[in-house]
């Protein structure tokens, strides 16, 4: 098996405090990157790679958060936008509070990353990005309604900065999750039973099963965020790689 090795880059990553987009930080930490995770809050006492707080939400705090950052060092070789809510509810019981937070954190947060580090990458001639989604954004749900939205405006915010920094060498692409172990998982679950029902499918709510009768774990998304981040993908950008155990049947 080929090793991803990043030694020597600095790879910044925003939801880092838990679920996928910390086994994303800590795979890049294990394989010789400079990490920093960027999230609202770190409930571990201690993680492998250095923390920042950030509300990617927070316009303002994102563009201090970021100068203060390449004040140390301008230089960014990987930014991984894994910060993202759920909110539950249909399009006429999902509270305008609940939506409001999916669009600041989901496509927003994302958003205020790029005005603040596209110039610096577009600068660079180099440099990779990895957006996380979710197959919500190629499928409809029920109780979904803001969730599929913000994540499809995300996949589609992605090909257009893709396109923005192709010319400058600099490739963006998307990682779009299925079910996944993650505590986000587990609290719209709320119990063990319900994850041997996603396996086996919701016809009651349009959902099909997974045909590789399992739960993502954190660490098969994080292999593909790393590989979409490395030399191997060299020549691949504005794509959507969605790893959801066929899920969607190629929907």
């Amino acid at each position: 098996m080929t090793q991803l090795d990043f030694t020597g880059k600095r790879v910044w990553v925003t939801g880092a405090g838990q679920g996928i987009g910390l086994q994303v930080a800590r795979r890049f930490q294990a394989a010789g990157a400079e990490v920093i995770g960027l999230d609202r809050q770190f409930a571990e006492s201690d993680y492998p790679f250095r923390t920042q707080l950030l509300d990617v939400a927070d316009a303002a705090q994102v563009e201090e958060v970021c100068q203060a950052l390449l004040a140390e060092e301008r230089r960014l070789d990987v930014l991984v936008n894994g910060a993202g809510v759920l909110r539950l509810g249909t399009s006429d019981s999902l509270s305008l509070d609940d939506w409001q937070a999916l669009l600041d954190v989901n496509v927003s947060g994302p958003f205020y990353l790029f005005r603040q580090l596209v110039p610096l990458f577009k600068a660079q001639g180099q440099g990779a990005i990895v957006n996380i989604a979710s197959n919500a954004a190629h499928v409809p749900r029920l109780q979904m309604a803001g969730y599929c939205t913000s994540k499809a405006a995300l996949v589609s915010l992605s090909h257009c900065v893709a396109l923005e920094l192709a010319g400058s060498g600099v490739r963006c692409n998307v990682v779009s999750p299925g079910s996944t172990a993650t505590p986000m998982l587990a609290g719209m679950l709320g119990s063990p039973e319900g994850y041997q029902r996603l396996v086996d499918g919701l016809p009651e709510d349009f959902k099909l099963g997974i045909p590789l009768r399992k739960i993502a774990q954190p660490d098969e998304i994080a292999n593909t965020v790393l590989f979409l981040a490395s030399d191997l993908a060299s020549h691949i950008t504005m794509q959507d790689i969605v790893v959801d155990g066929g899920a969607t049947l190629a929907a």
